[in-house]
């Protein structure tokens, strides 16, 4: 992806079903699970770079030990940050200690993060400042250990004032206005509830209040407590917890918008935000990993016992495409075959533009994670001129070895011209030295292209904003001196705000929102904007579960091509030699390729929640009052 766009979180839990001295004398370290914690959060950093945090609880500790810790940081490289620190206590303990050290149990009673149930959370902060505040895991504090709650997610929830108020009217006085903290005094609430709920009821048995607490640890009711915790929330979202005394939860909401998926042998079960990284990390096949469904949660218990349930009732499964698209690892199976998709179904396009023309062509793509959908387009690419190639063989009445070999030797021409030194990044630092520095970011292999003569089609994930593009690539591909460039989007126009945890909340930042509007204005059709304003503002009026999204109404007036052709114009540079064309993807092709995966909402404006609906209506507003504000 050419802009930038900080997107949905990572997240870890592992649960040991094993004694500490069980992996020490398989795996020669009582560290295995913090080792797996590390090496999955590394694998999944592609998921958050402004923070990560980590939380271990050890079960069965003596009275007055302490049985869970927790390190989160913001450095550059948070995790190798925060496990360089746990690696410091064992490093000091073994030096300390040297005898007592080599046994595993010793370890796990006198070393901290040594515990049975890991958390890890990787963050991408789509708001707000990156703060050692703003990481999970989140903590909720209690002497009995059943009501102690540690809380990591991959959400955001669009109705955090609805749920505010809920707390209040639970008699509760939240200091803080943040969906995170929102959802960790509202399942907080819950277990409190369960635990008086049990222990009146022991109490009213006679059994001593000693060995009460044993058996709430025993009879705990998660399901309970997360079906009364996520009643009134809106979003998506995956909910990573864990319970003092042992028990542990992953719930995913209903739409199965934010992916989570799981494997357990007799030795763990871990559960992450993905598949592939379970796969490298634990070494196990793709069809030993299976997806939590929508609405259900994975549910961990004190005593090892595993089970899937369902939390809330299933909803139409409206995935991420995005994450499809970007922003998971592409050694996914699906996913690496999606992209190829994704690729192959704009060679009808591309051709059409190029007049099929393949002799006086080059094809390229922004690198790095357009490279499948890119291979997946010169497939199809390929596919066309052996047709090519075959119709002119057979139409030849006399072959000759000379005619087969220049019908053959005529093939796509694919190079890489777009290069990106990621070492640069670390120099654009601020606004200020962000203009005239962001053309060190990219560069172009010179010689390539046949100046004045070639077109150069180059393929990019996604365009959200242009400004990349605008300010940087197309510059820089300029210097070949090729007849036309031509940016291929393997992602369809981006044109509602995101409300589910990718950071596309402000839809006047938009390049097709923005062409819409212009194309408007300059067609004198103002009273069409002001009318849609008016209509937005009544939309709100009503409860979000009664609202239609009205900013549709702003890309009726126009087809996809109409408005593909006002970005070209809106994004060229005034001195770009060359002519401009962008295709995008359409919504039939991204539904073809990613069958299974049909959250599009950010092309369509088909929220599949209500809250989804609420926050284009308010942002359109926001956008026409001149608040630069996300709208929820």
């Amino acid at each position: 992806m050419s802009d930038t766009v900080k997107h949905e979180c990572g997240v870890v839990l592992i649960r040991l079903l094993k004694p500490v001295s069980y992996y020490k004398q398989k795996y020669g370290s009582a560290r295995f699970g913090l080792h797996k914690l590390y090496q999955t959060m590394e694998k999944m950093i592609n998921r958050g770079q402004d923070g990560a945090g980590i939380a271990t609880i050890k079960f069965n500790p003596k009275i007055g030990t302490n049985y869970i810790d927790r390190l989160r940081s913001v450095a550059q490289k948070a995790p190798q940050d925060i496990f360089s620190q746990v690696n410091d206590l064992f490093i000091r303990a073994q030096r300390n200690n040297p005898e007592q050290y080599k046994s595993a149990e010793w370890q796990q009673q006198n070393i901290p993060f040594l515990g049975d149930l890991l958390l890890g959370h990787l963050r991408y902060g789509t708001f707000g400042k990156n703060t050692i505040h703003s990481c999970h895991p989140f903590r909720r504090q209690n002497n009995w250990m059943s009501r102690n709650l540690l809380l990591a997610g991959n959400f955001n929830l669009t109705n955090v004032d609805e749920l505010l108020g809920h707390l209040v009217e639970l008699g509760q006085h939240p200091t803080e206005i943040a969906d995170t903290v929102t959802v960790l005094e509202k399942i907080g609430h819950f277990l409190d509830k369960e635990n008086e709920r049990l222990f009146r009821s022991y109490k009213d048995q006679g059994i001593p209040n000693l060995e009460i607490s044993p058996k709430i640890h025993e009879n705990l009711d998660l399901v309970s407590v997360l079906k009364e915790s996520s009643k009134r929330w809106d979003g998506g979202y995956v909910m990573a917890g864990m319970i003092g005394h042992g028990d542990a939860f992953v719930l995913r909401d209903p739409n199965g918008i934010r992916p989570a998926y799981y494997y357990k042998n007799d030795e763990f079960v871990v559960i992450a935000s993905e598949r592939p990284v379970i796969q490298t990390v634990f070494n196990v096949p793709f069809s030993e990993v299976k997806e939590v469904a929508p609405g259900h949660a994975a549910i961990i218990k004190k005593n090892g016992n595993f089970s899937i349930q369902q939390i809330i009732e299933p909803q139409t499964k409206f995935a991420c495409s995005f994450e499809h698209i970007y922003f998971s690892r592409g050694n996914d199976l699906e996913i690496y075959k999606e992209r190829q998709q994704l690729g192959r179904q704009l060679t009808n396009q591309v051709l059409e533009t190029i007049n099929n023309d393949l002799k006086n062509t080059v094809f390229s793509y922004i690198p790095n994670t357009a490279e499948i959908a890119f291979g997946g387009l010169i497939e199809g690419i390929d596919e066309f001129d052996n047709k090519q190639k075959t119709q002119k063989i057979l139409s030849l009445k006399h072959q000759s070895a000379e005619q087969l070999q220049e019908i053959l030797s005529n093939h796509p021409r694919i190079h890489k011209t777009v290069l990106k030194d990621a070492k640069q990044r670390t120099f654009i630092t601020n606004d200020e030295s962000r203009d005239s520095l962001v053309n060190l970011v990219y560069d172009i292999t010179y010689g390539t292209v046949n100046k004045g003569i070639d077109t150069l089609v180059v393929l990019d994930d996604s365009i959200v904003r242009g400004t990349t593009l605008k300010q940087s690539i197309l510059k820089i591909l300029d210097r070949l001196e090729p007849k036309r460039i031509v940016v291929v989007s393997s992602a369809p126009q981006i044109r509602y705000p995101d409300c589910y945890g990718i950071d596309m909340a402000i839809i006047g930042k938009f390049v097709a929102f923005e062409a819409a509007i212009s194309l408007l204005k300059e067609q004198g059709k103002q009273h069409v904007i002001d009318t849609i304003y008016k209509k937005a503002q009544a939309e709100l009026l009503k409860p979000k579960e009664e609202q239609i999204n009205v900013v549709k109404e702003i890309y009726a007036q126009y087809t996809t091509e109409e408005i593909s052709e006002k970005i070209a114009a809106l994004i060229k540079p005034a001195d770009l030699k060359a002519e401009l064309k962008i295709i995008y993807q359409s919504i039939e092709g991204l539904h073809t390729a990613c069958p299974n995966n049909k959250g599009d909402w950010y092309f369509t404006g088909n929220y599949p929640t209500p809250g989804g609906t609420k926050v284009s209506n308010k942002s359109f507003i926001n956008y026409i009052e001149g608040n630069n504000q996300r709208a929820y």
